[in-house]
C-alpha cells in the first residue's frame, strides 16, 4: 500500500476558512475524489485568523513539523500588509523576508516539499486605487524572489486574482468578484485558489 501524502496548508484566516463547506481545501478534496486520488493525499488545514509571517514561524513546530507532512503550502502575507493600516501592526518588509526565510530553512532541513503563494488582494479595484496595492505588490515580489532563490514552486495568486478581476470586474468594485470583503474568499475565489493549488500539486 502506498502511503498517503500529507499536505498541510499553512496560513491565516483565508486558510482557516478553507476547511469550511465551499472552502478551497474542501474543493480540492472533491477534486481528489473526482480524479480517484483520494487514497493518495490527506489535506490538513493549519490556518489561524489574524496570523502574520512571524506567527507562522512561532507555531511551525506544533502545527507543521510535529505532524510530519510531505508537502507544505504556505499562503501568508495579507495581514502583514493589511494590519499596518487597520491595526497599526503588520510586518516590515525586511522582517517579513527574514521570518519567511527562517520558515523555509526549517522545512528544508526536514526535507519537506514546499509550495509558496503570493498574497492575493486587499480590495479588488482594477485601476490600482486599492490603498495597499503598492505594498501588496512589494511583498508579493519578496515571495517571488524567494521562490527563485530557493528553487520552489510558486503559486502567483496576486497575478491570478488581478487577471481574473480585470476580466470580470468592469464596474471596478472593491469586493464581490472573488472576495466577500476585499480579502476573504467567496465561492469563485475559493475555486480559483483550489484550481491554482491543484495545478501546482499535480506537477510535484
Amino acid at each position: 500500500m502506498q502511503k498517503k501524502k500529507k499536505i498541510i496548508f499553512f496560513g491565516d484566516s483565508i486558510t482557516e476558512q478553507a476547511v469550511n463547506p465551499g472552502g478551497f481545501i474542501v474543493k480540492m478534496d472533491s477534486m481528489l475524489q473526482k480524479n480517484n486520488l483520494k487514497d493518495d493525499y490527506t489535506l490538513v488545514g493549519a490556518g489561524v485568523s489574524s496570523n502574520k509571517v512571524y506567527d507562522l514561524y512561532l507555531r511551525l513546530e506544533d502545527d507543521v513539523l510535529n505532524k510530519n507532512p510531505d508537502i507544505v503550502m504556505i499562503f501568508i502575507g495579507v495581514n502583514d500588509v493589511w494590519h499596518k493600516r487597520t491595526m497599526g501592526t503588520g510586518t516590515d518588509a525586511d522582517k517579513f523576508e527574514r521570518f519567511y526565510s527562517a520558515i523555509l530553512k526549517k522545512l528544508a532541513d526536514k526535507n519537506i516539499k514546499v509550495i509558496i503563494c503570493t498574497p492575493a488582494v486587499i480590495g479588488e479595484k482594477i485601476d490600482f486605487s486599492n490603498e495597499q496595492d503598492g505594498d501588496l505588490n512589494k511583498y508579493s515580489n519578496i515571495i517571488r524572489n524567494m521562490a527563485i532563490k530557493n528553487n520552489l514552486p510558486l503559486i502567483d495568486l496576486r497575478k491570478a486574482f488581478l487577471e481574473y478581476d480585470l476580466k470580470n470586474n468592469p464596474g471596478n468594485k472593491d469586493r464581490g468578484i472573488l472576495t466577500t470583503d476585499g480579502v476573504h474568499l467567496n465561492n469563485a475565489g475559493n475555486q480559483l485558489v483550489a484550481d491554482e493549488m491543484w495545478k501546482a500539486i499535480s506537477k510535484l
